[in-house]
């Protein structure tokens, strides 16, 4: 992935069920260079789509998000997190479970650790049910094959897209 830009940018890594509806929340904000769906926190170098949703890897599915903290920051971007997603549902997000759905945020500094227990803290009053995000370093990234991609902007006349990803995104007033 090239992002052209001269700004610097930081990185966010989230996992909170499948990356596709993930990844088309981010890319709509403002601020947000690139969102790249991939895999993190698992055992199996360069593993395949296949491989994560046989749920023998560890991994979860995540996006990755470059951004300008100029523009958005990291505690925003926490924000839609917790309103994109159930972060009371262990290793599930509606139809999709397995280990790879579960809800993740991945730190990439000592910064991004206080702003998620911080945010975890605040956004538990929001939830009946006790938060089961998991908040660890951020390992490895792997970019999930091309046909991961964009999917959702690629996709959008495709079933899952149709009955998933647009009434969440209608939910959270985005395209």
């Amino acid at each position: 992935m090239t992002i052209q830009t001269n700004k610097p940018l930081s990185i966010a890594t989230f996992g909170a069920g499948c990356f596709w509806c993930v990844e088309a929340v981010f890319e709509q904000l403002e601020g947000v260079y690139a969102v790249e769906s991939g895999y993190m926190g698992g055992q199996t170098e360069n593993p395949s789509y296949r491989e994560v949703c046989s749920g023998t890897t560890g991994h979860a599915e995540v996006t990755q998000i470059h951004f300008d903290p100029e523009v958005v920051t990291f505690e925003t971007l926490l924000d839609w997190l917790w309103r994109s997603h159930d972060p009371t549902t262990l290793n599930r997000q509606g139809g999709d479970s397995g280990t790879q759905y579960r809800s993740a945020i991945f730190y990439h500094n000592a910064a991004q650790l206080e702003a998620a227990a911080a945010s975890n803290a605040t956004a538990q009053a929001h939830f009946a049910a006790p938060i089961v995000t998991e908040i660890t370093a951020a390992s490895t990234f792997y970019p999930a094959e091309d046909t991961h991609q964009d999917y959702y902007r690629l996709n959008s006349a495709a079933l899952y897209c149709q009955m998933v990803i647009r009434p969440k995104l209608k939910k959270l007033d985005l395209e």
